[in-house]
Parts: structure tokens; sequence; C-alpha cells
């Protein structure tokens, strides 16, 4: 009987610094998704002041083998200047932004406001019957209060995808 050793699967965040041209990101995506790579998380932003280049954020799941393949296949694609994995370089710091909006009145209004003012939301748009929050922070924290707010009217909800970068007074 043949036994086939199972990789545990490890969350990693990727950065991939990129020249700004039509088509990089669907080339990227791309590479992905040809291999049944899963992509949990993308945030994409130009970096510099003449706009030649962006910063791509990917987080990403699999085994490290896995990984290690994702990262040398994109190192390997022509405009990728840099791809750095972050969660192997070390500590990091990773933050995501969304919008939750929530319908309610009486005491779940009130339990809305509440929590929010522990989660540290802002209310940045109220009307008599909801509000939309906005809340930053680590992609736990906005699960924990999008789950809080789901006996509580969430309507909607709206991610941005994390952003991060490595600790320190270093570039990754």
């Amino acid at each position: 009987m043949m036994h086939i050793k199972q990789e545990a699967e490890e969350r990693h965040v990727l950065t991939i610094t990129v020249d700004n041209e039509a088509g990089i990101l669907a080339k990227i995506a791309g590479l992905f998704t040809a291999r049944g790579y899963n992509i949990d998380s993308l945030t994409v932003a130009d970096i510099t002041e003449n706009h030649a280049v962006s910063r791509i954020t990917i987080v990403t799941h699999g085994p490290p083998s896995q990984i290690d393949q994702i990262h040398a296949q994109l190192e390997r694609l022509v405009p990728v200047h840099k791809v750095v994995d972050l969660t192997e370089v070390g500590p990091h710091v990773a933050r995501e932004l969304a919008l939750i909006k929530v319908a309610g009145l009486g005491e779940k209004r009130v339990e809305a406001l509440r929590l929010a003012d522990i989660f540290r939301a802002k209310a940045v748009d109220t009307t008599t019957e909801s509000f939309i929050f906005e809340l930053t922070g680590a992609p736990d924290k906005i699960d924990t209060f999008v789950q809080l707010m789901r006996d509580l009217g969430l309507v909607e909800v709206g991610r941005t995808g994390i952003v991060a970068m490595i600790r320190g007074p270093h570039e990754a």
C-alpha cells in the first residue's frame, strides 16, 4: 500500500513589484488560474511618482512546495522586478479596509453602534434605518466585526483586500 504525504497548507502574503504596463495583472492572475492556485486577496497600487512601477499584494495559500513554485514562476514573468514573500521574510503589518452596511432599528441599532465603537469602526453614512461603517485593521478583526453584525442586520460588505509591509526601517 502506497502512502502519499500531504503537506500542510500555509497562508502567505506576497508583494510583487512590476512595471506598470497593460496586461501585467492579467498575466499574474493567469499564472495562478492556469495552475489551479487560489488568490485569497489581491491589491494593486502605483508606487512611483512617474507612474512607472506598481506594487501588487497577493494573499494565497497552499503547501510550502506550491508557494515556492508560485514564487519562482512569478519571478520569471517579464515585467516583474521583485517578488517578496512577507510571510517568510519576517514580521510584517497587514491591513485591510472594509465598508459594512447594517440596517436595524431599536436595540439592534444601539448594539451595532456599541460594537462599532469597540472595534473603532467609523460611521461614514447614517440614515434612520441604517449605517455604513468603515473599518480598517487586520483581516481577522474585520472578519470578527462582520460576523457580529450578521445578527444585527448585516446588509452588505465591501473589502479592499490586504496591503502589507515588512516591519522596521528597511524595504522588503
